[in-house]
């Protein structure tokens, strides 16, 4: 994915990982291209009776944004107030989150700069949108989405959230994110802490 994105190693640009499972694809992203990497809070809100379908997600800000699938919800049975109580715990473990990640440190500034959007693959795309509508809020010069598996006509659907969408594959069927991984254990939170440490570190070495 890396290669894939190699036109950017010259340009300012800065790496946004969702986390936790995109911190590391962006990590090995923003070390070729000499980028610094930073995450954005972006949670996804999963429906009663199955949380990992998303029915809309949730993103961290001083007014959070927050996408609702409403065709998921009407096919999955979800009303509007399930879908608040569940977007109210998705925003307190964003918060937990911010504290933990981030602490006192200020989010990487993206005026005028180009933004690649990461994650580890997706299904429905929800909480990519979600990302890239608190991106477009802060100015950037041009928004990239950089994964490296999707289903067919996701990434198509993308190109109006962004100005290029870059996946490596989209098969059909397209199963499970984790089947294009040899390790697709769960990424810990002390692993986004030591792989945001350690690119701030070769960042201002």
């Amino acid at each position: 994915l890396a290669k894939a994105l190699s036109r950017f190693k010259d340009e300012d640009c800065v790496v946004l990982a969702l986390p936790r499972g995109g911190v590391p694809v962006a990590a090995e992203i923003a070390a070729a291209l000499h980028a610094p990497l930073d995450v954005i809070l972006v949670r996804k809100i999963g429906a009663p009776r199955q949380p990992e379908l998303a029915i809309g997600s949730v993103v961290d800000g001083g007014a959070p944004i927050i996408v609702r699938d409403h065709e998921l919800m009407n096919l999955t049975g979800t009303n509007p107030r399930q879908f608040d109580a569940i977007c109210a715990r998705e925003l307190a473990e964003i918060e937990r989150r911010r504290r933990l990640y981030l602490d006192d440190r200020h989010p990487e500034p993206l005026k005028d700069r180009v933004v690649i959007v990461v994650d580890d693959g997706f299904a429905t795309g929800n909480t990519m949108r979600a990302a890239l509508q608190a991106v477009r809020m802060r100015s950037p010069k041009m928004t990239v989405v950089a994964v490296p598996a999707a289903p067919p006509g996701i990434d198509q659907e993308l190109r109006d959230e962004a100005d290029l969408v870059v996946c490596l594959a989209t098969p059909e069927p397209f199963g499970a994110v984790g089947q294009f991984y040899e390790d697709f254990d769960p990424v810990s939170d002390s692993e986004v802490i030591a792989l945001l440490s350690a690119s701030r570190q070769t960042a201002g070495s």
